[in-house]
């Protein structure tokens, strides 16, 4: 399906984009303060990309942005 949708209409900025980050790929300040955790979820704002806040999981990275009045999507 060959479908072209204008999607400028739609409220960008409000969108956050939740990603898995694994420990390895974070600085070792950031490393010191997980935990022993193997990978933790960032939240992003979609505009950007910028790293709004790193959480201990999924559920609790879904929740922080809705109470933020934020709409959050998953990033493969």
């Amino acid at each position: 399906m060959d479908v072209k949708y204008d999607l400028s209409k739609f409220d960008t900025g409000r969108v956050v984009y939740v990603k898995r980050v694994q420990a390895t790929d974070l600085p070792e300040d950031v490393r010191s303060q997980m935990g022993g955790r193997d990978a933790v979820y960032a939240v992003h704002r979609a505009e950007d990309g910028e790293r709004l806040a790193f959480v201990k999981d999924r559920r609790l990275a879904f929740a922080l942005a809705r109470q933020n009045d934020l709409a959050p999507v998953t990033v493969h």
